[in-house]
């Protein structure tokens, strides 16, 4: 793996920044003259890094040169990329690390230096995604599930204390108004009494006050449930170099990537360079909002990464957004990004990158902007690019960046004519430009099964009543007409309710989008001040909770005061990271159960991250809808969707007055104030002292002092993959596929989740059984995400969705038919007949194929079920990725024809062979057993995939550049 020296080819355009002799950098545009002046920003990051990096080696200057000449050359030829570092979180993380231990065993058996096998570019993994809520304030006195960790260890639980209505101030002598009387403020709030299992908070000064009890018992939870896991990342983050582990507690790794690990501008060994990340989750795409050039790639392509290796992508054709117009007083930020979504959705921008330019773009705060460049999954872009301009510099300079490096920051990227300017810079030339007047953006919700179904608020309740009678598809629910006022009573707490269809039962204030804008947040905590002090509540059998991504968060909604009143509505802090978007939530009532049971009602949650799939959830609620924070509290004080804010209150005040919503909305005027005035430096200084101090349970917790990891048998959590067992040191000729089953027939937009659930571990599943032959409780189980370093349970887990709709079957099932027996299996028994049998397996789908979220086990867990080939019309283009990176090769339909036009029922048994040489988009021949041949596309984009494909995927590939 060795080269010449990075930048050896370009060295004559380094120079020194403004005559300062220890700040260097590639003065880049004297490279390109006219030709640099037009390309897009994001265009020029890459440009950069490829001179940097070029050494004739895994750089040529061919590629240099193809990336000066975008304009001709986008669409048409494949680029290397090398980021400046990479960003794991430990859903995705840990198979990483895992294979990374594994490849260290499997070239040390071949012969090989274990020692060379660690990351060589700086990466960060936080562990942000193994948070449950066990507790929250409904369901407080629930016994927590506690998982497969060594429980007893972490230590006896507490039982909940009702907070004192009194709590002195800690001593801090400059406060200037009493803090034990009780009361809050008038400065934020007159409320006469301490809101009950709340902390007291002092009004005065801007001090972190104590965390609610619910974050420290689901963060005592989470440490005895995943402590094998977590004694990994630790052992990782000491046997590999440039690993650095974010503790539990600190935050999520969108957030945490985003206010403590961004540069910007790199320094490195006095050379100036622009940041850039690759990262193991979709939301890396945020930092575009600060013009960090990044995007989520999968495990496998990040592995190869962290190892020196570039990522290698298409010279992306760049959408030029231009953005004009301001937007309406009450639309919010996820206004926008919904707004925004559905656009560049219905333009088409899959597999490009977008770039906003124009006035609208300066009047869009950076949180507005990272909101916006985090939705780019949801609309097929690979990023969201804003350049770097003086309300980036701002906002940099309010965080705390120190004023020495915003100095040469500006300086080096107005140099590299990185810095955009809206008074002298002329606009880039771009592959399309298209305009979104901010004007003509509502307020918007999303649902009720798809993130990308955008609802005027105002059209609700008519929307919701039309997917009522709609057959049931990516909208309806086919509800006979004479049902659709039924109601269902409910006895909770001593009081009788109604369910109803539309009826709210989660409501979760959560941070996958909207933790990194104060914006909504506040709006959020002014909303639920202004409903409590009117008198209005949220019935208590809906579960209500809030997550927010960090401490800041919950610093921000402290000091200003909104906090007790969010609690009041039920919304208490249950931790931080990710719960109810990855299925997380703790389950509802028995009473609620029952009712949406026996009404078969069509019950709903509303939440505010960014990904609501079917089923994701609870299997018992239907609908679930996407929406901003303050909304998400509006609905849930109204207790259901089926309502029209315009003309129905939500509720009454102590007088009978009815209320509606814009009684209670907080003016943009109430919320800008607040944010200036309660969102300021000590909120990030806190976080990154909580970051590089880590905490208590962390710090003590003991790991193994080894060069190679040593596994544990009996561990159901981290186990040595089989990836490399039959690893030789060169690779063979490609396979020929014989005789091959169908394992699984699907349709349309099939995605990760259907494919590799994160959520919980079903009792009935595969993976269930596994688990309790290996003596673990039901409660034990934990999430299939939690247990991603177990090759065993998300083998089962491949395919285990509720909602995975086998046209084999007929019905949503995770089951399949096993065609030699006739039998109607689980589909990882199918699978494991099959392979007992020698039988290869194909799987047949549709449009979309591995839609939604970067999830490497959806390529893993199939490679290991012994499917050899996805036959599709088309997939996404990460997933795709995916599957050439684990060794299965995607196929394609031939264009307009697919397996109904084809006449194939599934049953047939497939073969096909390769060609000694394979070449992009080349055609293959199908045979079937029924006599039928059919020719389909090998959709490989270049010839680094195919390389990849002939070695049996990326980790064998980059395990024997070691040998």
């Amino acid at each position: 793996m060795d080269s010449p020296s990075a930048g050896y080819t370009f060295e004559y355009l380094i120079e020194t920044l403004n005559g300062n002799s220890q700040k260097k950098f590639f003065n880049v545009p004297k490279l390109g003259g006219t030709k640099y002046d037009i390309l897009p920003y994001s265009i020029r990051v890459l440009l950069e890094a490829a001179v940097r990096n070029c050494d004739g080696f895994l750089m040529k200057k061919e590629d240099v040169m193809n990336i000066l000449d975008w304009k001709t050359k986008q669409s048409n030829v494949e680029v290397p990329f090398f980021p400046a570092r990479v960003v794991l979180q430990d859903f995705t993380g840990i198979p990483a690390m895992v294979d990374f231990a594994a490849m260290r065993e499997a070239v040390k058996t071949l012969g090989g230096d274990p020692k060379k096998v660690h990351p060589a570019c700086p990466t960060d993994l936080t562990v942000d995604h193994s948070l449950q809520i066990d507790f929250s304030k409904c369901a407080i006195q629930n016994a927590p599930n506690p998982g497969g960790g060594d429980l007893q260890k972490a230590g006896k639980l507490s039982p909940l204390k009702v907070q004192p209505k009194k709590l002195p101030c800690r001593g801090q002598t400059t406060c200037r108004g009493s803090c034990d009387s009780g009361e809050l403020s008038r400065n934020s709030g007159t409320f006469s009494s301490q809101i009950e299992n709340t902390p007291v908070l002092c009004p005065f000064h801007l001090q972190p006050v104590p965390e609610p009890e619910t974050v420290l018992k689901n963060q005592e939870v989470e440490f005895g449930r995943n402590r094998e896991r977590l004694q990994f990342f630790k052992w990782s983050s000491g046997a590999f170099k440039n690993v650095a582990v974010i503790p539990p507690g600190t935050g999520m790794a969108h957030q945490v990537n985003l206010e403590y690990l961004s540069r910007v501008v790199f320094e490195e060994t006095d050379l100036l360079f622009p940041d850039s990340v690759v990262g193991t989750d979709s939301h890396i795409t945020m930092v575009n909002g600060l013009g960090i050039l990044g995007w989520g790639v999968g495990g496998i392509e990040t592995e190869a990464v962290m190892l020196g290796l570039p990522v290698t992508l298409t010279l992306p054709e760049v959408v030029g957004c231009e953005l004009t117009g301001s937007s309406n007083a009450f639309v919010t930020s996820i206004d926008i990004v919904l707004g925004i979504t559905k656009h560049l959705r219905q333009v088409g921008v899959a597999g490009k990158f977008v770039e906003f330019f124009g006035s609208g773009v300066s009047q869009l705060s950076i949180v507005d902007r990272t909101t916006i460049a985090n939705m780019c999954p949801e609309y097929g872009a690979i990023l969201s690019f804003f350049p770097v301009d003086n309300v980036t510099l701002r906002h940099l300079e309010h965080t705390g960046f120190d004023k020495t490096k915003l100095e040469s920051m500006e300086k080096y990227l107005k140099a590299v004519k990185l810095f955009r300017n809206d008074e002298t810079s002329s606009e880039p030339e771009y592959s399309q430009v298209i305009q979104i007047n901010l004007n003509s953006i509502v307020a918007s919700v999303s649902g009720p099964k798809r993130p990308q179904d955008r609802v005027a608020v105002t059209d609700m309740k008519s929307d919701f009543q039309a997917c009522l009678n709609e057959k049931v598809g990516f909208k309806g629910f086919q509800v006979a007409a004479e049902k659709q006022s039924d109601t269902v009573s409910v006895h909770y707490d001593g009081s009788e309710y109604k369910l109803s269809h539309g009826s709210v039962v989660i409501a979760a204030v959560i941070s996958c989008t909207n933790n990194c804008n104060p914006s909504v947040m506040l709006a959020a905590g002014l909303l639920a001040k202004k409903a409590v002090e009117i008198g209005l509540r949220v019935k208590p059998y809906i579960r209500t909770s809030l997550s927010p991504g960090s401490g800041m968060v919950t610093h921000y909604l402290s000091s200003s005061g909104v906090l007790p009143y969010l609690s009041k509505l039920g919304f208490d802090i249950v931790g931080y990271g990710c719960s109810t978007c990855v299925g997380n939530t703790a389950p509802l009532s028995e009473a609620v159960l029952n009712a949406v049971k026996q009404g078969d009602l069509v019950t709903c949650g509303v939440l505010s991250g960014n990904k609501h799939f079917e089923g994701r959830l609870c299997d018992c609620v239907r609908a679930n809808y996407l929406a901003s924070p303050p909304l998400v509290v509006a609905y849930a004080i109204a207790g259901t969707v089926n309502i029209d804010f315009q003309t129905e209150p939500l509720g009454t005040d102590s007088t009978g007055k009815e209320i509606y919503l814009h009684d209670i909305w907080p003016s943009r005027e109430e919320v800008h104030q607040m944010e200036e005035e309660h969102v300021i430096l000590s909120m990030f200084k806190t976080l990154k002292e909580k970051v590089e101090m880590g905490n208590k349970r962390w710090n003590s917790l003991e790991a193994p002092d080894s060069l190679l990891f040593p596994w544990d048998v009996k561990s159901t959590y981290i186990r040595c993959p089989s990836f490399f067992d039959k690893l030789t040191k060169e690779p063979a000729a490609f396979q020929p596929i014989e005789n091959a089953h169908v394992l699984l027939y699907l349709g349309d937009s099939v995605t990760t989740d259907h494919i590799s659930p994160a959520g919980s571990i079903a009792r009935s599943s595969a993976a269930a059984k596994y688990l309790t032959n290996r003596g673990l409780t039901p409660r034990e189980f934990n999430s299939y995400g939690a247990r991603r370093g177990n090759d065993a349970v998300m083998t089962r887990g491949t395919f285990a969705n509720i909602k995975l709709f086998n046209k084999f079957i007929g019905k949503p099932a995770p089951k399949t038919i096993h065609f030699p027996s006739g039998q109607t299996l689980d589909v990882f028994e199918a699978a494991e007949l099959y392979q007992k049998e020698g039988i290869p397996l194909i799987i047949l789908a549709g449009k979309k194929y591995g839609s939604g979220n970067s999830r490497d086990w959806a390529a893993k867990g199939p490679y290991l079920l012994g499917v050899k080939a996805v036959l599709a019309e088309s997939y996404e283009k990460l997933h795709k990725d995916h599957l050439i990176g684990i060794g299965i090769a995607p196929l394609e339909f031939l264009p307009g024809e697919n397996a109904d036009s084809l006449g194939l029922s599934g049953r047939e048994v497939f073969s096909l062979s390769f060609p000694e040489e394979l070449f992009p988009g080349i055609t293959l021949n199908i045979k079937t057993s029924t006599g039928k041949e059919f020719s389909v596309i090998a959709s490989f984009a270049n010839d680094v995939e195919i390389t990849l494909y002939k070695h049996g995927g990326l980790l064998n590939f980059v395990a024997r550049k070691f040998l």
